[in-house]
């Protein structure tokens, strides 16, 4: 197992889910297909400026940094701990990792998921009031009480890069960026 800045480099895909709806959650599929500059094809969030439905009203030429929506499983066995069922697809992700520790990655962490497909790591989900909605109380438990590392723990966002198939079982591989360590802003 490849090591990098105190982390795993090396994982596995663990589900795929896409919604061609503005829903919360998003429902499982048996695979998905990521298409350069744009996304998750057939999913809400993709396309080239700016999907989340906020942002989209005020600022609707903003590029989408927000293509896709990667979240490590490790996080649904820490909220089981605290007494929340969560599933993948359940707080709107595309691709459900084991194994990366995806919010302490480095902006500009490139992750290589199945044969040819690339996301660029773009930053931090910003968890929202629609998780206490999804489940009260939700929200708390994903916002950080540690002193270092990542302020959230709802997963990471980041723009494809090189398109191709993703599903569950397919390889997930971090590649860092060259340059110095930054870490993923909030988006």
């Amino acid at each position: 197992m490849q090591q990098g800045h105190g982390f795993s480099l090396e994982g596995t895909v663990v589900a795929v889910a896409a919604d061609r709806g503005h829903h919360f959650s998003k429902p499982p599929q048996d695979w998905i297909m990521l298409v350069e500059g744009h996304g998750v094809e057939g999913d809400a969030h993709a396309g080239a400026f700016v999907k989340h439905r906020y942002l989209a009203r005020r600022q609707p030429r903003l590029p989408n940094l927000r293509q896709v929506h990667l979240i490590p499983a490790e996080l649904f066995a820490s909220l089981s701990d605290a007494g929340f069922q969560v599933a993948a697809g359940d707080l709107g992700e595309n691709i459900t990792t084991a194994g990366l520790d995806l919010e302490r990655m480095p902006l500009r962490t490139l992750i290589e998921l199945g044969p040819t497909a690339i996301v660029e790591l773009t930053g931090l989900r910003t968890p929202c009031v629609l998780i206490d909605r999804f489940h009260p109380g939700l929200k708390q438990q994903v916002l950080s009480s540690a002193e270092t590392g990542p302020p959230f723990k709802s997963g990471v966002l980041g723009v494809v890069r090189a398109g191709g198939m993703v599903a569950a079982g397919d390889t997930a591989r971090a590649r860092l960026p060259s340059s110095s360590f930054r870490p993923l802003p909030a988006v």
